[in-house]
C-alpha cells in the first residue's frame, strides 16, 4: 500500500469551487480500481490551502489512476484554481 498526499493552493476566490469539485467527485476517487480510501485535509494556517490524502493498493494503481479519464476530468477542473504549483508525495508507513 502506498499513501499519497497532494498538497493545493488555490485563488482565495476559488476555494468553494474546489471543495465543490471534490466532494461531488470523491466516490469517483474512491471507487477506482486500487483506492483503499481519500480525504481532503485543510491547513489550519491558509484558508487556501488543502492536501488530498489517499491509500492505494500500489504504486501502478495509481499511476492507472492518474492516466485515466476520470483523473483527467477532476484535474482539468481543480488546476486552473491554483494560485501556484501543487506539490505531492507518494509514501509509505515507515
Amino acid at each position: 500500500m502506498i499513501i499519497r498526499i497532494v498538497k493545493m493552493h488555490f485563488q482565495s476566490d476559488k476555494v468553494d469551487d474546489f471543495v465543490k469539485i471534490f466532494n461531488d467527485n470523491k466516490s469517483r476517487i474512491a471507487g477506482f480500481d486500487g483506492c483503499l480510501h481519500v480525504e481532503l485535509l485543510k491547513d489550519i494556517d491558509s484558508d487556501s490551502t488543502f492536501f488530498t490524502y489517499s491509500h492505494w493498493t500500489s504504486p501502478d494503481a495509481l499511476d492507472v489512476y492518474r492516466h485515466s479519464d476520470t483523473f483527467r476530468d477532476i484535474w482539468g477542473q481543480t488546476k486552473v484554481l491554483f494560485n501556484r504549483a501543487p506539490e505531492a508525495w507518494s509514501v509509505r508507513k515507515a
